[in-house]
């Protein structure tokens, strides 16, 4: 953690670190211009929230105190505290600005969603299942989902509506992009040597809905664990098994003229996101209880 302070401010910034637990290495150096002085400590992630708001509270900025991650390997007499101590631990400010940078609407996010409408939308028409699960790789829709799951559980309600937007907007465009490639398709005739793709044969289940939200629920808590770890990538393929699949086929059974399967499609995919967002929320939730339970713990003894 690295802190810059006024002279007026930088004593107290030095005992509010130096009395945090686990904070070792407290160190003080006047900047340059000798108007401030740069405070660093070394601290375990499972300290990091209690320590910033120490910091916050004496009236520094958040633009003035920043924390890194490293992945030191600690002695070998901290292998049993591995729990405590591990370099993933859940950090709430880093998963709160992880949320804020997620909830955004950057170009790069409504391309992926569009490149993943055109592959999905081929894969319905084909009923191939190998490309479905390409558009499903390349769709970042885990990113919004987390975001909102953070906003619901931190009662950041305004983040929660920007996350929500532009997963709503995302999803959006995967289904104009499947329905205008099916379009294309269609105006150069391909649909006379193709099987239109029939309620029968979707590649998402509409005939047990008590299985879609089941799988929609668990991808959720995968989807959030995943995001406050390294691992989002990969999990986030399990996010979009239960939106891109249903997006797609909305768009096609739209210009196919099959109404009542293109509300089936919306409905699934609105019943999805719901699980998805109550997955993550509950995942979130119950690692934001434990982690308190065991910071406290922590300080008793």
């Amino acid at each position: 953690m690295r802190a810059f302070a006024g002279p007026d401010v930088a004593d107290a910034a030095v005992l509010a670190l130096s009395s945090q637990p686990d904070v070792r290495h407290v160190m003080r150096q006047i900047t340059a211009d000798g108007q401030e002085e740069m405070i660093t400590a070394d601290l375990p992630p499972t300290g990091v929230d209690d320590a910033l708001a120490a910091l916050l509270a004496l009236g520094l900025g958040p633009e003035e105190v920043t924390v890194e991650r490293t992945n030191a390997i600690g002695p070998i007499e901290r292998r049993g505290q591995w729990l405590a101590h591990r370099s993933d631990a859940m950090v709430w400010a880093e998963v709160v600005e992880g949320a804020r940078e997620n909830a955004g609407l950057p170009a790069r996010y409504l391309l992926f969603m569009a490149v993943a409408g055109v592959l999905a939308g081929i894969a319905v028409i084909l009923q191939n299942s190998v490309l479905i699960v390409g558009a499903m790789a390349v769709s970042p829709d885990l990113l919004p989902v987390t975001a909102a799951c953070v906003g619901i559980v931190g009662s950041r309600w305004r983040l929660t509506g920007r996350a929500v937007g532009t997963l709503a907007l995302g999803l959006t465009t995967a289904i104009f992009t499947a329905w205008l490639v099916t379009s294309l398709l269609d105006v150069t005739g391909f649909f006379r040597h193709a099987t239109l793709p029939s309620g029968g044969a979707l590649l998402i289940p509409t005939n047990d809905w008590a299985t879609t939200m089941i799988v929609a629920l668990v991808a959720g808590i995968a989807g959030m664990i995943a995001a406050e770890t390294r691992a989002s990538a990969a999990v986030g393929v399990a996010i979009s098994v239960t939106t891109i699949p249903a997006a797609a086929y909305t768009g096609v059974a739209v210009l196919i003229g099959k109404s009542s399967e293109a509300i089936t499609g919306i409905e699934i995919l609105v019943v999805n996101v719901a699980m998805l967002l109550i997955g993550g929320t509950l995942a979130l939730f119950v690692q934001r209880r434990l982690h308190k339970r065991r910071r406290r713990l922590d300080l008793a003894t």
